[in-house]
């Protein structure tokens, strides 16, 4: 990984009033000028509506997204200026991922792939667990008066 191509990660949030093959249109906008302008996307991620705790741009509700890909540095220019002309676009972030940050994500996805998933019944885990009863009470006779 030399420094004309670095990893970059970027966070918009849409307009969630849209429909959502609005949305996706958006979101293709996004990924083809990171295409096009030789970029390449490794890892996209939809996180879904979601509601602000304070509005944006008049706005209660945003849909997330994040973007994770290669490009070189003269990119982020252009996609910061298209999330500025785009209305759609309410809020974005663009970082550089460092070789730490890249090991971490490495080892954790790694890690979630080792472990076994294991999945309870329904059934099974709304059951109380078994109560074992208590042995009678010896019988006392009744003290005669």
């Amino acid at each position: 990984m030399s420094a004309a191509n670095r990893v970059y990660e970027t966070t918009f949030i849409v307009n969630a009033s849209l429909d959502d093959h609005q949305i996706d249109a958006v979101i293709e906008k996004v990924k083809d000028l990171i295409v096009k302008n030789g970029g390449e996307i490794r890892e996209l991620v939809k996180w879904g509506r979601k509601r602000f705790t304070y509005t944006i741009k008049k706005k209660n509700n945003g849909f997330y997204v994040v973007i994770e890909f290669g490009a070189g540095g003269d990119i982020v220019a252009k996609l910061e200026r298209h999330y500025f002309l785009d209305d759609n676009i309410l809020r974005y972030l663009t970082l550089v991922l460092d070789k730490r940050a890249l090991k971490a994500r490495t080892t954790a996805a790694l890690l979630a792939a080792e472990q076994p998933v294991t999945e309870a019944k329904p059934e099974e885990a709304a059951k109380p667990a078994p109560v074992a009863e208590a042995p009678p009470a010896p019988s006392v006779p009744a003290p005669t008066a």
